[in-house]
């Protein structure tokens, strides 16, 4: 309850932040992309100026959360391992206890009278 009343609180603001930068910016602005003939651009883009505001957020959004995940490959290799290895090593328990009952059964002891406290 308490996560959603912060995200609550966090999300309207923003929103309302969002909503009024949109209807404060939406003249049309030319994003020229011919860095050689701005005068008469092979390639432009004519679109109101909160979308490529938009678009720079997203891209940020997209491009930083791109750079989080690839600095941490090596703690995702890390943790792989360790749980590759930590299978590894109960299946080793598992099979020693059951062949220490097999043991025990054949012997004819119980099993509770050899069983190692832990």
């Amino acid at each position: 309850m308490l996560k959603r009343v912060v995200r609550l609180l966090i999300a309207f603001p923003a929103a309302l932040l969002l909503i009024t930068l949109a209807v404060s910016n939406r003249h049309s602005v030319r994003m020229i992309l011919d860095p050689f003939r701005p005068e008469r651009p092979a390639l432009a883009v004519d679109m109101p100026f909160y979308f490529f505001l938009f678009g720079a957020l997203v891209a940020g959004v997209v491009l930083g959360g791109w750079a989080t995940w690839v600095s941490q490959s090596q703690w995702r290799k890390t943790a792989r391992e360790r749980a590759q290895d930590a299978m590894k090593w109960r299946a080793e328990a598992d099979r020693l206890a059951r062949e220490r009952d097999a043991q025990v059964a054949a012997a004819g002891t119980p099993a509770r009278a050899l069983a190692v406290v832990r």
